[in-house]
């Protein structure tokens, strides 16, 4: 499938669940399709831009394997989003890649993920967090950056102050998930002050 097919295949998803599901179908049937998917959702030129990101949710949510293939172009591209429609379904991807990266069974994304990607994905989520973004893109951020301060110990104590920092000015359900985040934070500090009394 060219581009330019896949973009009029694009131009008929709409919000419902159906037509979405149609075209992810197309893209696992169809693995090439990946990488012009990814091209469309990473030139950020509006609507079709933010359909692609939703069907790249879609199929990360389905087979993260097909993400994984294209990690690179996908960790390059997450920064050029700046639509808030196209931000929410990147900044779940993100996430479910660092839960399957810091999942305790093994799994394909703990080799393909290098340090390069995780730093990559580390910016992102924090212009998203701290950017003018809806609160969804926001919540998965906080968790993709908890489970980052596993490997980059400098996160968790940056995400914390921006927590504390925003949270009065947060939406019920932005406090909500940063209520949850800087518990396990706390819980993680008072665990490492134990451990060295």
């Amino acid at each position: 499938m060219t581009k330019s097919e896949l973009f009029k295949s694009l131009n008929y998803v709409d919000g419902t669940r159906v037509k979405r599901i149609e075209v992810t179908q197309m893209v696992l049937n169809n693995p090439p399709v990946i990488s012009p998917l990814m091209e469309i959702a990473f030139e950020d030129n509006g609507v079709i831009s933010s359909k692609a990101c939703w069907i790249l949710e879609f199929v990360a949510k389905k087979d993260i394997q097909v993400i994984l293939t294209h990690i690179d172009t996908f960790t390059l591209g997450i920064s050029k989003v700046q639509l808030d429609s196209s931000i929410r379904p990147v900044a779940k991807i993100c996430e479910l890649l660092m839960k399957a990266f810091f999942s305790k069974s093994k799994n394909e994304v703990q080799t393909k993920l290098k340090e390069y990607h995780l730093e990559k994905i580390t910016t992102s989520c924090f212009d998203w967090l701290i950017g003018e973004h809806k609160v969804a893109s926001k919540a998965y951020s906080m968790t993709s950056l908890y489970l980052l301060g596993n490997k980059f110990e400098w996160i968790r104590p940056e995400l914390q102050i921006i927590l504390e920092q925003n949270y009065s000015l947060g939406s019920a359900a932005y406090k909500a998930r940063a209520r949850q985040i800087l518990a396990l934070i706390n819980k993680k500090n008072k665990t490492k002050k134990e451990k060295y009394k």
